[in-house]
């Protein structure tokens, strides 16, 4: 399938430019060791002790905590989050301002996934975990009869399509999942040709530089290993997957990545954002507010589809 380009108006796309420039001032994020991102976790946490935490459920699922936000009366449905944060940094909490907008518009709870990060763990652990937590939503009394949706963001991304695929191993489970919902994922750990050719324009991160990042995440194996699905879920079968909604900006090095996953998927419909660079439904334009509503539209589209 084709790209559809995002309509934006001449006008978000002067504010997503003016918001450029100011991320060209910013140093593109790089993965070099494993002292810089336990730095940054640490502040992450720190920041969150002092920002007011909605009402939240925290719970262990077979060891994995899980953080569950829940509309004022019954869901209509329910979400599996899995977060960002390059495999290394994030953490659950960071998504709450993000799932808070998806439960308040769409009346769904949201439980998103506290896995394991690379600095200790190797990344298909962090599939493992993310696994563990999909068995045990779709298998829960409490959402058996609601429509299940799984988003993921960036390494979120890839964790929620290789989470995905190895549900194919139980499709009773597989078939449960209404829709996906996938921002800027990365696909290929070994690079797509975006990534290997990123040049400085593309912001926020080091495109080349990635392709030496991500071989840090996968030691010892090779890249024709490293292609192997579901760790890259671009060489995965995706037959029996769910619909699809993706996003990606023009100027994000993982451009390539969804365009390829997006051809390979059955029922896909992808977007491109011009313009914009990786995480950019974390900028305060009014871009990113629109592509926000467009997936909550969708889920509570299929949804009310699923519920009639």
């Amino acid at each position: 399938m084709a790209f559809t380009p995002w309509p934006a108006s001449e006008p978000e796309l002067a504010e997503m430019r003016r918001f450029n420039q100011k991320l060209a001032w910013l140093p593109r994020f790089k993965i070099r060791n494993r002292v810089t991102p336990r730095l940054i976790q640490a502040l992450l946490r720190a920041s969150q002790t002092i920002k007011r935490a909605p009402a939240v459920e925290i719970k262990r699922v077979n060891g994995i905590p899980v953080r569950i936000l829940r509309p004022g009366g019954r869901p209509k449905g329910v979400v599996l989050d899995i977060h960002g944060g390059g495999w290394v940094i994030g953490n659950a909490q960071m998504d709450d301002d993000l799932n808070l907008g998806m439960v308040n518009a769409c009346d769904v709870a949201v439980v998103s996934v506290d896995y394991r990060l690379a600095v200790d763990t190797p990344v298909e652990g962090l599939m493992e975990d993310c696994l563990t937590a999909a068995r045990w939503l779709l298998t829960a009394d409490e959402f058996a009869d609601l429509p299940v949706f799984v988003v993921g963001e960036s390494a979120g991304g890839h964790l929620a399509a290789a989470t995905l695929l190895a549900l194919k191993q139980w499709p009773e489970l597989l078939k449960r999942v209404s829709g996906a919902v996938l921002y800027y994922g990365v696909y290929d750990l070994t690079g797509t040709p975006s990534v290997r050719t990123a040049g400085p324009q593309t912001l926020m991160l080091d495109g080349p530089g990635m392709v030496e990042a991500l071989r840090m995440l996968t030691p010892g194996l090779s890249d024709d290993e490293r292609r192997q699905p579901p760790l890259s879920p671009l060489y995965g079968d995706f037959s029996g997957m769910p619909p699809a909604l993706m996003f990606v900006g023009e100027l994000d090095p993982l451009k390539d990545d969804t365009l390829l996953i997006a051809e390979h998927w059955p029922e896909a419909e992808a977007y491109l954002l011009p313009e914009s660079a990786h995480g950019f439904i974390h900028f305060p334009v009014a871009m990113a507010a629109s592509v926000l509503a467009c997936s909550h539209t969708w889920i509570a589209q299929r949804m009310l589809l699923i519920n009639v």
